[in-house]
């Protein structure tokens, strides 16, 4: 199963009706399939990962072709995420209040930070990006909005898991973690001694954890508690100086300010 299939309830546990919804839960697992494996996979392929009889997941793929939520190739055989997955992501982000109270004050910490910022809310043990606003230099990090990545690689992660306690993340996270990089932590009770610097500074850094070569700095937003959402500064290393640490740290505390002013109404 994919990652956040494995936590939905079982279609056992259903109310009556339980065909039905058990049709439904399959269909959500195959859309979290594909929008977490890119590209495009055999009947094959999803059906090892999903365990589904081929002949009725043969069935759910074809009628979520015809509805636009799956694509195939050309030959017809291979599938993958359609666009009307994107209607939908589109109009979570255009209907949600909290990205939209923040675009002002992502838009002045890009023209404060000439950097590439990030607005992230907490899905799980991940992040989801919501909103970007990429930096103006030719060296920079890239991130779609949409894109999911562990939470204790990355800064808004890490300030947003600060705002748990320590035995909310033991209860989140395993013992042992998945590196992305050389740098990221793989051991929870060194990434929780971490995250107490966090709560006593304020912000986090992501040190190379998830992309090498790219330093992040990231603060949560407070108008939740625990926190859901978070914003963070991607700098790359070959650019970063003492004196230019401290100005991204400086613009990103007042961000914060602002969008604590700005999304105390949520």
């Amino acid at each position: 199963m994919t990652e956040g299939v494995k936590d939905m309830p079982s279609p056992k546990d259903a109310a009556p009706g339980g065909a039905q919804v058990k049709s439904a839960v399959r269909t959500v697992e195959l859309l979290e399939y594909f929008a977490g494996n890119t590209g495009m996979h055999s009947l094959a392929e999803v059906q090892e990962q999903t365990g589904y009889p081929k002949s009725s997941l043969y069935m759910l793929l074809r009628t979520l072709v015809e509805l636009g939520w799956v694509e195939t190739d050309a030959t017809g055989t291979r599938y993958g995420i359609g666009v009307r997955a994107l209607l939908v992501g589109s109009s979570y982000i255009d209907g949600d209040e909290a990205v939209a109270a923040a675009r002002p004050t992502l838009d002045r910490l890009a023209d404060d930070t000439g950097e590439t910022i990030h607005l992230a809310r907490l899905d799980g043990t991940n992040v989801v990006y919501l909103a970007t606003r990429q930096s103006q230099h030719s060296l920079r990090p890239f991130t779609r909005i949409g894109r999911r990545l562990p939470a204790y690689c990355t800064s808004h992660g890490k300030a947003l898991l600060a705002t748990r306690t320590d035995e909310q993340i033991r209860r989140l996270l395993p013992e042992k973690l998945e590196p992305l990089t050389e740098h990221t932590h793989t051991d929870r009770e060194e990434l929780i001694e971490e995250l107490q610097r966090v709560r006593e500074l304020g912000y986090a850094v992501d040190r190379e954890e998830n992309t090498l070569g790219v330093r992040c700095f990231g603060v949560a937003i407070p108008y939740r508690h625990p926190a859901r959402d978070a914003v963070s500064v991607s700098v790359p290393v070959a650019r970063l100086t003492p004196g230019r640490e401290q100005t991204i740290r400086d613009a990103l505390m007042d961000a914060r300010d602002r969008l604590t002013l700005a999304t105390r109404h949520l």
